[in-house]
């Protein structure tokens, strides 16, 4: 085994830092890369990795199910368990995934995020021992649970995710954390049709994706670190547009969020300690599980 440099193992650990703040999925996947870079080839053993930095990363493997599975089905009508079955190490098939009524552009473009959430998957379990995949909920009615918390009301018709190419680029909004996948990939798609009207809400995308990210705000209950597609030009990059692909701060530097944060989020509870929304069960591995053993 071929040992690394000093400078390459500098970059590793900000690379594990950065994971800590950001836990985007692009972010563990440029990890991975770095642990292979071209300059040196060597293997990194489960064991020759901190734990605490093994921890972050399993954190961010919950999220690469979840984005694999929703991006799979939506795309084909089917996820890991045809896909790639070794990867789900036996965990249980998701609630409710369906395939969904897209055109042609969109179901392909879908379908490839779904198939590099694959490789990223297979990157992190490369990488740290991970688990097998956690129980995922992503049927129509707990993205129409969410939409109507984001509301404060409820929708009628209830919110089907898996209706049209807008619902299902605003679902895919829904899910936080998304990497490269949904902040380079779905959310310009969703630029394209902010002024859009969703039918039959007579509310147009921008008004979904800013309640959407409220939401978020409200369940993370650590302050602004979420933004719509639309922002005044004062918050907009370098004060210029009013445009918002990536939500950043003045610097243009991602919202850091903690693990802590992001469970409060995807479980949809605002509490870190009470499993739901898209993991009935919880999240697995190790900093998921010590906040519902304290539960």
């Amino acid at each position: 085994m071929h040992h690394t440099s000093s400078s390459l193992k500098k970059k590793i650990h900000m690379a594990f830092n950065i994971i800590s703040n950001s836990m985007s999925s692009f972010i563990v996947f440029l990890l991975v890369f770095l642990f292979y870079s071209s300059n040196e080839i060597f293997v990194r053993s489960w064991d020759t990795i901190p734990k605490s930095d093994a921890d972050l990363i399993e954190v961010a493997l919950n999220l690469e199910y979840l984005e694999a599975e929703f991006f799979l089905y939506g795309a084909e009508g089917y996820g890991l368990d045809v896909v790639n079955p070794n990867l789900t190490e036996g965990g249980p098939s998701p609630i409710g995934g369906k395939i969904a009524d897209l055109s042609p552009l969109i179901k392909d473009i879908i379908f490839q995020f779904g198939l590099q959430e694959v490789g990223h998957l297979r990157a992190i379990k490369s990488t740290v021992r991970g688990f097998s995949r956690p129980l995922l909920n992503i049927s129509s009615a707990i993205f129409g649970q969410i939409i109507n918390n984001a509301f404060g009301k409820r929708l009628e018709p209830p919110f089907d995710p898996y209706a049209n190419d807008i619902n299902y680029l605003i679902a895919s909004y829904v899910i936080p954390y998304v990497g490269l996948n949904g902040y380079v990939g779905a959310n310009p798609l969703l630029q394209k049709r902010r002024d859009e009207i969703v039918i039959p809400y007579k509310v147009s995308v921008t008004e979904f994706t800013n309640r959407i990210s409220n939401l978020r705000n409200k369940l993370g209950r650590e302050g602004i670190k979420d933004e719509g597609l639309v922002v005044p030009k004062e918050l907009g990059a370098e004060g210029e547009v009013t445009g918002n692909i990536l939500s950043a701060n003045d610097y243009s530097l991602s919202y850091p969020r903690t693990p802590k944060e992001i469970l409060r989020i995807v479980y949809g509870t605002g509490d870190e300690h009470v499993p739901g929304g898209f993991y009935p069960l919880g999240a697995n591995g190790t900093i998921a599980k010590s906040y519902l053993e304290r539960n």
